[in-house]
């Protein structure tokens, strides 16, 4: 026998009654499957039922009988039970994954016989490499690995709506439906694999009217926990093609989701492979010219699976000038590069040129171009005679400024001769006192990786003016 709880029913059902306002999301979005029950003295009571291939509200034999059904169609095989009543609305007990009918069977007749109210719902796991978040009129707040009530922790990414929206559609292949979202606050998971009452790949859980916000524009920033999981360059990248720079056809292959491709083709038909660490760790990974095996790679690199997050094949620019450009601590911009590929240059083996006009201006249109939708911003770009392209984009400004490449004192300035490389470089930082500073023997760019890897570590470091290196 099928049943359906009328409009009236619902309307009038308590303010407590969670399961009413599932129900109700449930009429426009998808959501997690789910049955919810009322106490009795004769055993728990069915109210509300979405359950995929069933119709809406179906009425069961009997609570078993629900929730075996329920369990048959869990994605991951296992049910949750939330319980409430009318002093705590908020969920009291919860218990998640649990791993067999009986066990949910049990809980449930526990609970109602204690008078409480109790929601079963299929266990959605938020670490299959998908995201959950909040979407706010303009602002989607979102990371991996946590519930959607995770944005009120450290660490979640902040986009645009528009800008979200296009970055789900490159890296998962479809986009969420946020329009709803006007003047109200939706919370919501996105998966790789389809799931939910509607069997789509996005499952919204609560809501809510909410007063629109009056925000200024809103800048990305990162590192977060979404930029972590794919990749700091791979991230960068992403954001840089969002805002409009030519980025070179890039394709991604990451530890935890799916390949997938976003850029501009250049026409070489030439490719890079680059590493994609966490966090930027400058110049200690590989980037080299034509395609290496990944797997490898990434095996003898990072055997541990701590450090890099992907690895991306991005197609090559003719390269006629390459360099970085930076905004230093006065918010002056700086430009620099060499004439051809930049690989020595951002090693610190070699000292920036004079770049041409034309270089500069392209670069520099580059920069105001990324700097008024993202802030002050740090870059890598490739000129190929007419256009300067990103490869690699990162946030902020500098702390450096003119030959001060990290500001502040020391009690003992220590001489490095930069041409013993980057990892000379970080063994001496390792090692080096408190209170000790480094004086850079050599040829630097405050755009080099050599600059990048002590405005890291932040140790007071300068550049040691006309000094002699032999």
């Amino acid at each position: 026998m099928k049943a359906r709880a009328s409009d009236t029913q619902v309307e009038f059902l308590p303010a407590f009654r969670k399961d009413a306002v599932l129900s109700r999301l449930a009429d426009a979005f998808n959501v997690a499957q789910f049955v919810s029950f009322a106490p009795s003295a004769e055993g728990p009571v069915q109210q509300f039922a979405r359950i995929a291939g069933i119709p809406t509200d179906h009425r069961f034999n009997n609570a078993t009988e629900a929730i075996e059904v329920l369990f048959s169609r869990s994605v991951e095989g296992t049910l949750n039970v939330r319980s409430f009543n009318r002093d705590q609305p908020q969920s009291a007990e919860f218990l998640y994954g649990l791993g067999s009918p009986a066990d949910v069977i049990a809980a449930v007749t526990r609970l109602s016989s204690q008078g409480w109210h109790t929601i079963v719902n299929e266990t959605v796991d938020v670490s299959d490499g998908g995201v959950s978040g909040v979407v706010l009129d303009n602002v989607v707040e979102f990371g991996p690995d946590v519930t959607p009530r995770g944005v009120e922790k450290a660490g979640f990414a902040t986009l645009p709506t528009a800008w979200a929206r296009a970055l789900f559609d490159i890296v998962y292949g479809f986009s969420p439906d946020f329009d709803a979202a006007s003047r109200a606050r939706l919370e919501f998971s996105l998966h790789p694999r389809p799931r939910g009452y509607r069997q789509s790949h996005v499952i919204y859980w609560e809501f809510g009217r909410h007063e629109k916000l009056h925000t200024a524009e809103i800048e990305p920033r990162w590192p977060n926990s979404f930029s972590r999981m794919l990749g700091d360059k791979a991230y960068g990248l992403l954001i840089g093609h969002l805002a409009g720079a030519p980025v070179p056809r890039t394709t991604v292959i990451s530890r935890r989701v799916a390949p997938f491709s976003f850029g501009r083709a250049t026409g070489t038909a030439e490719f890079w492979t680059r590493t994609c660490p966490k966090e930027q760790v400058p110049g200690r990974f590989t980037t080299a010219r034509g395609w290496i095996d990944p797997f490898r790679l990434l095996a003898g690199e990072d055997p541990d699976h701590r450090s890099i997050a992907s690895v991306i094949s991005q197609e090559g620019v003719a390269a006629v000038w390459s360099g970085a450009a930076i905004l230093d601590a006065a918010s002056a911009l700086h430009v620099e590069g060499v004439p051809g590929t930049g690989d020595n240059f951002m090693l610190g083996k070699a000292a920036p040129a004079a770049l041409p006009t034309d270089v500069r201006q392209a670069v520099e249109t580059l920069y105001q171009q990324l700097s008024s939708q993202l802030g002050p911003v740090r870059f890598e770009w490739v000129f190929d005679g007419s256009i300067a392209w990103l490869v690699q984009l990162h946030k902020g400004r500098s702390v450096s400024s003119g030959s001060t490449i990290v500001p502040g004192d020391a009690a003992v300035w220590q001489s490095f001769d930069v041409r013993l490389g980057l990892d000379a470089l970080r063994k001496a930082l390792e090692v080096i006192p408190f209170g000790h500073g480094l004086l850079l023997e050599g040829e630097v760019g405050l755009t080099s990786h050599i600059a990048d890897v002590v405005r890291k570590a932040a140790v007071p470091t300068r550049i040691e003016i006309n000094a002699a290196v032999d």
